[in-house]
C-alpha cells in the first residue's frame, strides 16, 4: 500500500504517521521514497528512549540515502554475480566444510 501510493503521488511530501515501531521501518518508509516518519510511542516507550531517537535517526538518514543512491530491483531467485566459471577449486578462498 504504502509503494503504490508513493508511486501515485510522487510530487506530493509524504510522511508515515503510523505503524512505526522499530528503527527497520523507518529505512522501509524511507526506501520507498517517503520523505519523512512521524514517532512518538516507540521512542517513548523504549528502554533507552535517547538511545532509540537516535538509533531511528540513524535509519531515517540510511534509508533516504539508500532512495536518492538508486536501490536495486529486488529478484524472486538468486543470481550469481561474480563468475565461477574456469576458477579452480583451490583458487577458492571458502573453507572447505
Amino acid at each position: 500500500a504504502l509503494r503504490i501510493l508513493r508511486e501515485r503521488l510522487p510530487d506530493v511530501p509524504l510522511i508515515v504517521d503510523a505503524g512505526i515501531g522499530a528503527p527497520s521501518h523507518a529505512v522501509r518508509a524511507m526506501e520507498l521514497g517517503y520523505d519523512g516518519v512521524l514517532l512518538n510511542t516507540a521512542v517513548a516507550g523504549a528502554g533507552d528512549p535517547v538511545a532509540m531517537a537516535g538509533a531511528f535517526r540513524d535509519a531515517v538518514v540510511a534509508g533516504r540515502t539508500a532512495y536518492q543512491a538508486g536501490i536495486i530491483p529486488a529478484r524472486d531467485a538468486a543470481r550469481a554475480s561474480t563468475p565461477v566459471v574456469g576458477t579452480p577449486f583451490w583458487h577458492s578462498d571458502r573453507e572447505p566444510r
